[in-house]
């Protein structure tokens, strides 16, 4: 049945490069609702961050595909939106295909595209945003081909399913950087995940041929348990961290320092006037320490491109944050060009979006080198696992009152632990321990390692 001419249908965009689905999270609008061009309308969580999605028509909504909680595939509908609820169209729509209206609705077609004009003036800005000028097809999965609908025949005998050998390749970002990583062409890799795409077990079969990529037991829940399905956030999460706890040989050291006078440099910079309303924590003195140790050490902030070591000469420092929906490492871009009150509004920042579920796709690729505050829980340290593509983390663990030799005599001082895991591919244990002596020796007195060493 073929829908009235003013109803739209608005199908799920790209969120990001290779996303391939969402959760629908939150409608912020009903069936029957007025609403407006660019007007928030849902709340989407794809499996890097938690987004709202704005109508690209105004009108009426007259149908919801998908409930909340639903996951939905990239071009698939999402809502139905009747542009046109008085009918003040109906006679121009049925003048013809080649009516004066018809023509610029085609032209319309061109509109709200990236980089080009959208409804109302404006410049589509959001990846996928506004309809397509090609009419939609939806890749292939692995192994089939797409052909004209006709009636139905018989079904030929089902044929063995071939690798997509040609032809771009609909991968998400982390496993196309796993591919390059373990040397593995994904235009030779069969798809098996949605639309076709290629996923990380994909990639690992390929890799290792005969070698299952994971062999766990599928469980059903039972009674007084329950069974929480692992997507978004989570799943991208786990994904990564398998991937990097099997490909980087990781290497864990602990330092216990003494941070008395880091804490009471603080406290110092919390009664300055440049920092009013500024909120400060220890995390930044141990931010300033890492950026400060990563100068001197310049290969710790490197990734492993299989042929070669790939050296930042800049630092986007990662902060791993707990949220509702999983863990995530956004990190604060060109962190060693900051100064102390840039990094501390940063990290502010940072932490505030975090736990709203507002941290944007972007704000999470391209880490160089993470810390990760176990001490918020009353941890004292850990062996942290390396975000996919970096070479180091730190763990900064609690801040506790301890008996400590200092100056011959057993006193009452501020201590910690740290936790530095790092790629052994990279780095030995001699840079290793130089870089986390140095974190430890400017939080043991961070006015004179200030001094000395910038």
């Amino acid at each position: 049945m073929t829908p009235m001419s003013g109803i739209k249908e608005f199908n799920l965009p790209d969120l990001g490069e290779g996303l391939t689905e969402g959760e629908i999270l939150t409608w912020l609008v009903k069936v029957g609702d007025t609403i407006e061009l660019n007007q928030p309308i849902v709340e989407v969580e794809t499996a890097k961050a938690a987004v709202e999605i704005p109508a690209k028509w105004g009108g009426v909504v007259t149908r919801i595909f998908h409930e909340a909680g639903t996951v939905c595939e990239v071009g698939k509908p999402i809502i139905a939106i009747d542009t046109d609820p008085t009918g003040s169209s109906s006679r121009s729509e049925k003048a013809g295909a080649d009516s004066p209206s018809e023509k610029a609705g085609a032209e319309e077609a061109g509109a709200g595209l990236i980089g080009g004009p959208a409804p109302g003036g404006r410049t589509a800005v959001l990846v996928g945003y506004g309809p397509r000028t090609t009419s939609a097809k939806r890749r292939p999965r692995a192994g089939t081909a797409t052909a004209p609908v006709a009636t139905p025949a018989p079904a030929p005998a089902p044929e063995p399913v071939a690798p997509v050998v040609t032809g771009p390749v609909l991968a998400k970002p982390p496993v196309r950087k796993l591919a390059r990583d373990l040397g593995v062409d994904l235009t030779t890799v069969g798809g098996t995940g949605p639309m076709g795409s290629v996923t990380r077990e994909d990639v690992h079969r390929a890799a290792a041929p005969g070698v299952p990529a994971s062999g766990p037991e599928v469980f059903e829940a039972g009674p007084r348990e329950q069974r929480v399905p692992v997507k978004g956030v989570r799943k991208l999460t786990a994904e990564n961290m398998v991937a990097s706890a099997f490909t980087a040989p990781h290497v864990t050291e602990f330092l216990t320092v003494d941070v008395t006078r880091s804490m009471k440099a603080l406290a110092k910079l919390k009664v300055r006037p440049e920092f009013a309303g500024t909120k400060i924590s220890p995390l930044l003195m141990v931010a300033k320490a890492v950026l400060l140790a990563a100068a001197r050490h310049p290969m710790v902030n490197s990734t492993w491109a299989g042929d070669a070591i790939v050296v930042k000469e800049y630092v986007n420092l990662g902060i791993a944050a707990a949220t509702e929906r999983g863990l995530i490492v956004p990190n604060i871009k060109d962190a060693g060009r900051l100064g102390l009150r840039e990094l501390a509004e940063a990290l502010n920042t940072l932490v505030t979006v975090a736990k709203s579920g507002k941290t944007q796709p972007s704000d999470m690729t391209g880490g160089t080198l993470s810390i990760t505050n176990v001490g918020v829980f009353g941890i004292d340290t850990g062996t942290p696992i390396l975000p996919p593509g970096e070479s180091a983390i730190l763990a900064f663990g609690a801040i506790r009152p301890t008996p400590w030799v200092f100056k011959g005599r057993i006193r009452i001082r501020q201590v910690t632990t740290l936790g530095l895991s790092f790629d052994h591919r990279i780095i030995d244990g001699e840079l290793g321990s130089r870089f986390l002596r140095d974190i430890g020796a400017f939080l043991e007195d961070p006015e004179v390692a200030i001094l000395s060493w910038t």
